[in-house]
């Protein structure tokens, strides 16, 4: 019989030189997991970082909240959807949620989740483009301007109905995890469509939920990345419509 202790919530942080901006977010990670009643973990998923992100993680790795750095096999950069899907998979928690190392969601948004979790919703996700949500900084005109048309041809083509697909804030089951993460194919912006439409394939309800989200400075997304996400969303389509999902 095993003695670890069950975890809750594994909380998946994503990074790619980060070395900046992630002493501020572990801390207010471990600060607000320190307040919860539940049993947690942290993963930083090091995607092939040239500055000190590893070395930052690993100076957070003692303390009541266990705080673990994985990295790819080769140690190179796979891409975020790549690093995403390992933090995910090697998680232990009943409920596995990944957010931005930018912080852009803080995690104490994830008290707007629970309610919808405890319904029986496998997939929450946070949005930013339903009532009750609010952004406090804006990105560029343009960017949001690319956003919301992305999303428009997403829900045409991979996953109808979600207002916003992309916020870097998103709760799992286990089951759902377990069943999702494996089959996800695209390493690097397109997975969280790619996701939540396998997500739909094999039956998890998914609730979308307001949160409040701050465009944080040093965004990795450039123009290019839009265009790649539209190829990635055909390609999605392709893969529901060949059965390659199941």
């Amino acid at each position: 019989m095993s003695t670890q202790p069950d975890v809750h919530l594994s909380v998946v942080i994503p990074a790619y030189n980060e070395a900046v901006r992630l002493p501020g977010t572990l801390r207010n990670v471990l600060d607000y997991l320190s307040a919860q009643p539940y049993q947690a973990e942290v993963l930083v998923v090091d995607d092939g970082s040239t500055d000190a992100t590893a070395s930052i993680a690993r100076q957070f790795a003692s303390g009541p909240t266990a705080v673990r750095l994985l990295s790819h096999l080769d140690g190179a950069n796979h891409g975020k959807g790549a690093t995403v899907r390992l933090g995910m998979l090697e998680s232990r928690g009943r409920f596995r949620l990944f957010m931005d190392a930018d912080s852009s969601t803080t995690l104490d948004q994830i008290d707007r989740f629970w309610p919808a979790l405890q319904e029986g919703f496998e997939v929450v996700i946070g949005s930013r483009n339903i009532e009750g949500a609010r952004v406090e900084v804006h990105q560029p005109k343009y960017k949001e301007v690319a956003g919301r048309l992305g999303n428009l041809f997403i829900q045409a083509f991979a996953v109808p109905g979600i207002r916003d697909t992309q916020a870097g804030f998103k709760v799992f089951s286990r089951r759902a995890a377990e069943t999702v993460f494996p089959r996800l194919t695209i390493e690097r912006w397109g997975y969280d469509f790619e996701a939540l439409a396998i997500a739909r394939l094999h039956g998890f309800r998914i609730k979308e939920v307001p949160i409040i989200w701050v465009n944080a400075p040093g965004s990795k997304v450039g123009f290019r990345s839009y265009l790649e996400v539209l190829a990635e969303v055909w390609r999605v389509h392709r893969n529901l419509k060949s059965g390659a999902y199941k």
